[in-house]
């Protein structure tokens, strides 16, 4: 007999005809378990070895079974595996074939457990050492963004609200925004990481088991914090698949921002800076494109992950205690916003270090827009004006460049000194823009000096990371 001929279902003693052929294909989650098969494996060896301990298997026993998963594992890797549509799922392909291999000592493999805690450790086994992988892609994403905002700690470009010109501010500054975003969703997947690592196996169905197991053993040997403390609890939480999806949501909206503005740069009416040509694609038709298809892609893909979320809250909020066969439907959307958050995370790590910037350009658009009026508002403010009569004087000396079409900085002295007696020839040192990013000299603040600064704290914060 093959393992894809299996007459008998692990389950099948309690029913009296076989499972109609679509309704075994419609509940099946073969199709897309199957990429568990590593940690369902890992957390049969730990199972296998606490039974042992307690005395329920015997060490040859233990031994036999674990030798025979090794086995079956080196087939899964090598491409020598045939799944069945038949045995459902991951987990029943392979306890089948074990089984099938070593006879009745692969039957005892499953005393004390059930498929509902078997697979609820599985995907957390699973989630945890993908979710390792991202942090470690987000962070050399972080790593890039430092390398490209450290060497454009001087490199003035335009602020934005409403995407309208603001204030100067610089490059690197501005690239640090981003890191700031980074920081706070890489906070947000290890505590996703540290709320999921708690171990679920011994909760069998719902009700625990008769067998006198070892649940703490069991959690030190796969290495989870702890077992789960409520075994209704245990088989029936997702809180952890919607957490990474939040997560996951979150970080993907920032990555869109991102896009956003590296979509507007790349533009010709900005033309703030390029994108080296293995990161684009051009035109069917017009041969003068240069598509920046990467973010527009990562932007793209927003909405894909965010319809997971969405999917995972809606599945979960009518389900009464314990298990449900709806829980099924938690690992397709777990698996395709990890994929593509690997993907994005990935994209974004290679082309952000070889941004470059168009100095020139990004100076030039800074001069429009009467970038400087807020200084000097503040200049005059220093002088005693209050504020709000300094914010009205610089108002009708921007309509006055407005009509003449100059910036406040092209003005002469005395063209300013007509909406205000007490402006000085010393105003010129505040309405430059390099006056302007120098000026705002404190933590957080634009001038060159201080974004060195960040960029040498938020190294220091990358390099005192350690391995989740």
């Amino acid at each position: 007999m093959s393992q894809n001929d299996q007459p008998i279902k692990p389950w099948g003693g309690r029913f009296s005809e076989a499972t109609d052929a679509f309704v075994e294909r419609f509940t099946a989650s073969i199709g897309f378990d199957y990429r568990l098969y590593h940690h369902d494996i890992n957390g049969s060896i730990a199972h296998a070895t606490m039974l042992a301990k307690v005395g329920v298997l015997s060490e040859a026993e233990r031994d036999q079974i674990i030798a025979g998963l090794e086995e079956i594992r080196a087939e899964i890797v090598a491409g020598k595996f045939t799944w069945s549509v038949s045995l459902e799922d991951v987990h029943m392909n392979i306890e089948a074939l074990l089984t099938q291999r070593i006879g009745i000592t692969g039957k005892k493999l499953h005393t004390g457990r059930s498929r509902n805690d078997q697979v609820a450790t599985d995907i957390r086994l699973y989630m945890r050492d993908e979710i390792d992988a991202i942090a470690k892609e987000l962070t050399r994403l972080q790593q890039g963004m430092l390398q490209l905002a450290d060497a454009n700690t001087d490199t003035i470009m335009p602020g934005f609200t409403h995407l309208q010109t603001a204030q100067p501010v610089t490059f690197g500054h501005h690239i640090l925004a981003w890191f700031e975003m980074l920081q706070r969703d890489y906070g947000r997947l290890l505590d996703c990481r540290k709320r999921m690592n708690y171990l679920p196996l011994g909760a069998a169905a719902l009700a625990g088991t008769t067998y006198p197991i070892d649940r703490a053993y069991t959690a030190q040997l796969l290495g989870f914090e702890a077992p789960t403390e409520n075994s209704l609890d245990s088989v029936s939480d997702r809180d952890f698949a919607i957490e990474f999806c939040a997560f996951a949501s979150i970080l993907l909206t920032h990555m869109s921002r991102m896009s956003e503005e590296l979509v507007l740069w790349t533009s010709s009416q900005f033309k703030f800076i390029d994108l080296p040509d293995r990161f684009c694609t051009g035109s069917s038709i017009m041969p003068q494109k240069k598509n920046p298809d990467v973010p527009e892609l990562v932007r793209g893909k927003t909405g894909r992950v965010n319809g997971h979320l969405i999917a995972l809250l809606t599945l979960m909020k009518s389900q009464p205690l314990a298990y449900n066969k709806d829980n099924q439907e938690d690992k397709e959307p777990v698996f395709d916003a990890i994929d593509t958050v690997k993907d994005c995370l990935r994209a974004f790590a290679d082309m952000v270090p070889a941004i470059l910037p168009r100095k020139a350009e990004m100076y030039e658009a800074a001069k429009r827009g009467f970038s400087t009026a807020t200084d000097l508002a503040d200049y005059l403010v220093r002088k005693g004006v209050p504020f709000r009569d300094a914010h009205e004087i610089v108002g009708k000396s921007v309509a006055y460049g407005v009509q003449t079409n100059k910036d406040l900085s092209e003005m002469s002295l005395e063209e300013l000194q007509q909406f205000s007696s007490v402006i000085e020839a010393n105003v010129f040192e505040v309405l430059t823009l390099e006056g302007s990013v120098a000026a705002r000299n404190h933590i957080g603040g634009t001038a060159p000096a201080q974004v060195k600064a960040a960029v040498e704290r938020a190294k220091s914060s990358l390099g005192n990371r350690t391995t989740v």
